[in-house]
């Protein structure tokens, strides 16, 4: 079953309480979400959207997950 945009949020809202998130999307499979939050400051790239992707809870594991594709942008605060 897809994802709708405000479940992806929710996911990630319980990891980034504080984060400015936007999750764009509306075919609930192939979404993008930007996350902008301190918890990433010091840490690269790939440790940022590691956290992003551990945060969906498995929504994204392998061919029966509820989610095929999420594009992130991701940074610290300015």
């Amino acid at each position: 079953m897809p994802m709708q945009a405000h479940e992806i949020e929710a996911l990630l809202r319980e990891t980034f309480p504080d984060a400015q998130i936007t999750v764009q999307g509306d075919d609930g499979v192939h979404m993008s979400a930007v996350v902008i939050d301190e918890s990433f400051r010091g840490k690269n790239r790939v440790q940022q959207q590691r956290a992003v992707y551990a945060a969906m809870k498995g929504k994204m594991d392998g061919a029966n997950g509820e989610l095929h594709a999420l594009a992130l942008t991701t940074r610290a605060p300015d």
